[in-house]
């Protein structure tokens, strides 16, 4: 197991950034199509091809799911992992044609210091053609892929991931967050991680809780303009799903993110969580089996935020600091 989304086989993901740009893509592939689904709780969201992954949608299994900076520029980074994914033979088949199908959803980081200018054409169709040649089971996390330019209402944001095997059952959660919140992940103005009682082997200080609770654990963090942070996220299982199951599985699997930040799910978010089954792994109790999955998975999607941040380092462009930097480990 390497704690990552990839532990989930036959799961690749590719990261590409440009730091002067202050920005990057974060591309997840599938070796054979998938069943997804998606639940959006932010008030700000900016996706795509999104409504396909409805259980009722005509189309079953996706390609591949495409996380990007740039708010609605970065929506450019699907193009370029369908390209990458046409030139290897994917997609929905459709008479002689197969069009490879990529659902993705951005953060805002356009106002991050970077250098914006651009053009008449922004550069991330490119950078998603980029990470998708990249994609691996070698995941790196931190300021990465669409973490590059991320933040959080006091710490450098990033990419984080980690993996669990579903207690008393034969499945696998996997989770990928890139952490770019309104909220806090770390309780106030301290090291301490809100995401403390999941985890699991040091894998974000070995803090827990601080005790007694600050004083300033849940003041409001900071103005901000609407629509300026979001934390985007997926959740893959090798157990097989229905769409339906998927959706639910989505939904189960927010809690993650209100176990790792706070506050979220607020009008300034466009907080999204895909969810992804690779069936590989039969339910023997549907109900039951997706109850477990579920839980699981919500635990292992708020470790992956702590480690998101944990793991990021200051970038030139942005004024704010690394959990690392300020806390000294």
């Amino acid at each position: 197991m390497r704690n990552s989304l990839t532990d989930i086989a036959g799961i690749t993901v590719g990261h590409a950034g440009d730091e002067r740009l202050g920005s990057g893509v974060t591309a997840i592939l599938f070796d054979q199509p998938a069943v997804a689904a998606v639940d959006v709780r932010g008030g700000g969201p900016g996706t795509r091809e999104t409504d396909l992954l409805d259980p009722a949608a005509t189309v079953v299994a996706i390609d591949g799911l495409s996380l990007s900076g740039g708010s609605t520029f970065g929506l450019d980074t699907a193009a370029g992992i369908v390209a990458r994914l046409a030139e290897t033979g994917r997609g929905f088949p459709i008479g002689d044609v197969r069009v490879p199908i990529v659902p993705g959803a951005i953060l805002f980081d356009l106002v991050n210091g970077g250098d914006k200018r651009w053009g008449r054409f922004p550069p991330y169709r490119d950078l998603g053609y980029a990470a998708a040649v990249a994609a691996s089971q070698d995941v790196a996390v931190g300021t990465v892929g669409a973490g590059l330019g991320a933040r959080t209402a006091n710490l450098k944001g990033g990419i984080g991931t980690a993996s669990a095997l579903v207690p008393d059952r034969p499945f696998r959660v996997g989770a990928l967050a890139a952490v770019n919140a309104f909220g806090r992940v770390t309780v106030g103005q301290g090291p301490h991680f809100w995401a403390a009682p999941f985890e699991r082997d040091a894998e974000f200080g070995d803090l827990g809780f601080p005790s007694p609770m600050p004083a300033d654990a849940f003041t409001w963090p900071r103005e901000a303009l609407p629509g300026t942070n979001t934390t985007l996220a997926v959740i893959a299982t090798d157990a097989a799903l229905t769409k339906a199951q998927a959706k639910r599985l989505a939904v189960t699997a927010q809690d993650g993110l209100a176990r790792a930040i706070h506050p979220i799910h607020t009008p300034l978010d466009g907080d999204v969580v895909f969810a992804v089954s690779t069936g590989r792994v039969p339910l023997a109790d549907p109900v039951g089996d997706l109850a477990r999955i579920g839980a699981m998975a919500a635990d292992t999607l708020a470790r992956a935020v702590a480690i998101g941040v944990y793991s990021a380092r200051r970038l030139p462009c942005l004024d704010l600091p690394s959990w690392r930097e300020v806390f000294g480990q």
